[in-house]
């Protein structure tokens, strides 16, 4: 009996069906799948800074689990005081919001009053609808609200982190022993050797960026003696991780605050200046040299990759855009038949051909 050959039409009705199912999969067991994926993400960072402490002389002598633990439990400390320090930091927002409102709608009058806008029926309309609409002690318990049920995400996160971190020495030898033959374990060795070190190096060099942005942002705000200027120092640090939008939006929240903390136009303007600069240096001109194209992903694919996780799991979708679909793009690129689709998310045409059963790549780093 002659095997029957896949037609174009079933592999495309096929193709159509596994990525509703994915997309369906991913909405429905967002609360499940989000820690994990963010986990194995922060396992990914973790394992490149570790990398790089062992090539100190003290931390160099401990074994790679143990100090791969700890950097995970320095991670979880700094990321529950940031938690408490931005609750603390929304509460003082309610509490001054009464004042930043008054300044606002001050400053609107003024410049109605130099306009000699006073009485005009359309200006009062746009001022109601605009002005009149704010409240930020609503909107900062809403913010409130989202960091208090994103405590149990980051702790599921780090749980998942852990265990995850203590399996990684057996996962080989499972995988191996899970697959059929010696050259199939070691093509998909290959292209899991390939995530390894694409997608830490990118989180490691992409987080030092943003340490750099934060401080630096620090130090813009401090000197305009912007209110809360380590919480949204922290702010512009994590947006940055967000590609395009991340940077408008860091740069937009503190200035906007700041027009309603001094009323002053010319301060903002100021203020949003030194901010813009700073994320156009790094971001144009540092981060390129760093980061560079490794990821080899094209900018409209990272838009639509940043619209489409984005929609399906929010901003933490958006921050793991650029990873999630670069390690789709490896794991396509490393199979002939779906070699083509690589090519169509590539900024460049020279991604790599097929995985080979290579033993050069066939073992996970154990640094």
């Amino acid at each position: 009996m002659v095997p029957m050959r896949d037609t174009p039409f079933q592999t495309l009705v096929l193709s159509t069906i596994f990525v509703l199912a994915a997309g369906t999969l991913l909405v429905l067991g967002r609360s499940i799948l989000l820690p994990i994926v963010t986990a194995t993400i922060l396992v990914y960072l973790l394992e490149s800074v570790a990398g790089a402490l062992r090539r100190l002389p003290v931390l160099g002598y401990l074994p790679l689990g143990a100090l791969r633990l700890l950097l995970l439990a320095f991670a979880a400390t700094v990321v529950f005081v940031l938690a408490a320090v931005f609750s603390a930091t929304v509460r003082e927002i309610m509490a001054v919001a009464p004042t930043y409102e008054d300044n606002l709608r001050a400053m609107v009058d003024g410049v109605a009053g130099y306009f000699h806008f006073e009485n005009d029926e359309l200006w009062e309309r746009v001022t109601a609808e605009t002005v009149g609409r704010i409240d930020l002690r609503r909107f900062s318990l809403a913010v409130l609200g989202g960091f208090t049920n994103l405590g149990s995400v980051v702790l599921m996160v780090i749980i998942y982190a852990a265990f995850i971190t203590a399996e990684r020495r057996s996962f080989q030898r499972r995988l191996t022993a899970g697959l059929r033959s010696p050259e199939q374990s070691a093509r998909v060795l290959a292209v899991v050797g390939a995530i390894n070190e694409k997608i830490s190096r990118y989180l490691a060099f992409k987080t030092l960026i943003n340490i750099v942005l934060g401080t630096i942002s620090y130090a813009i705000l401090w000197a305009f003696n912007v209110d809360f200027a380590l919480f949204w120092a922290v702010v512009i640090g994590v947006l940055n991780y967000i590609p395009y939008l991340g940077s408008l939006l860091a740069v937009a929240f503190p200035v906007a605050l700041s027009l309603a903390q001094f009323g002053s136009i010319g301060l903002t303007v100021g203020l949003g200046a030194a901010l813009t600069a700073v994320q156009v240096t790094l971001g144009n001109i540092i981060e390129p040299r760093l980061i560079g194209r490794q990821l080899n992903l094209s900018p409209f694919v990272v838009l639509l990759a940043l619209a489409l996780w984005t929609t399906l799991w929010g901003i933490p979708g958006a921050i793991l855009a650029v990873p999630l679909t670069s390690i789709l793009a490896i794991v396509l690129a490393s199979f002939d038949k779906t070699r083509w689709l690589a090519l169509l998310l590539a900024e460049r045409v020279d991604v790599p051909p097929a995985a080979e059963p290579t033993p050069r790549h066939g073992e996970l780093p154990e640094r």
